[in-house]
């Protein structure tokens, strides 16, 4: 007997959703990282990554953002039909679409020069235009809702059992919260932090980033397997005829 996978079966299709949220992290991380380092005037601690899509080359970052985007809303798909318990309730897909929508705010609105980039800029602008205030409003989906997603998952993987899981996505969720706020002082000019600003941004975002590959490389375990058709081969017995000689 031969199984064959039907292509285009709903198994088949969470599946391939849910491989956009393994990918999604990965392909924003290696982007901006390597934004970061041709960028002339660009100190990845101290800047923030939305500050790559300003200038001449800032066109690669908000495709970053726009991809990415599209993949946390093709992951939140994936997971709100992928039978893990982390995410058996509608909140945490939920949550994680919200931050793939913000994403994709983030490269329609380009943010404000801050801390002195792209060279030239002041520190900070005495008045935030409007496209830097709606890229503000577009991050807050992702740096309080993934974090949100997190510990809603932290919570339905101890009820379920799964404690080490939970522990690893209330850590998720304190961590990003915590070093977005050093990076927010930072962004802020706050002298101790104002060098730094980018490192913890840069940290928060890996955090979060890391958790929701890992989220959707376990809810492919869970998931369904696609179905899959049998082909039987049967061999039909062959009759002689006997002939009866006169």
């Amino acid at each position: 007997m031969r199984t064959a996978s039907i292509p285009g079966t709903p198994q088949a299709r969470a599946r391939g959703l849910l491989r956009c949220g393994v990918a999604a992290g990965p392909v924003f991380v290696a982007v901006f990282l390597a934004e970061g380092v041709v960028r002339d005037g660009y100190r990845p601690l101290r800047h923030p990554v939305s500050s790559l899509a300003l200038g001449s080359r800032g066109w690669i970052q908000a495709g970053n953002f726009a991809v990415t985007g599209t993949l946390f809303l093709a992951a939140a798909a994936g997971l709100a039909r992928a039978g893990d318990p982390a995410t058996s309730s509608r909140a945490a897909p939920a949550l994680i679409g919200a931050a793939g929508a913000g994403l994709i705010g983030s490269a329609v609105f380009t943010t404000d020069p801050v801390s002195g980039y792209p060279p030239g800029t002041p520190d900070a602008l005495t008045r935030p235009s409007p496209a830097g205030t709606a890229h503000t409003l577009a991050a807050v989906p992702v740096f309080l809702g993934l974090p949100a997603a997190a510990l809603a998952c932290s919570w339905r993987s101890w009820r379920a059992g799964q404690r080490g899981f939970g522990l690893y996505s209330a850590g998720t969720a304190v961590t990003m919260l915590a070093t977005m706020a050093l990076a927010a002082a930072g962004f802020s000019q706050s002298p101790r932090l104002v060098s730094l600003g980018g490192l913890f941004q840069r940290t928060s975002i890996i955090t979060g980033f890391a958790w929701l590959t890992a989220l959707s490389a376990r809810a492919l375990q869970h998931a369904p397997a696609s179905r899959s058709t049998s082909m039987n081969t049967t061999r039909i017995p062959q009759t002689r005829h006997a002939h009866v000689a006169a």
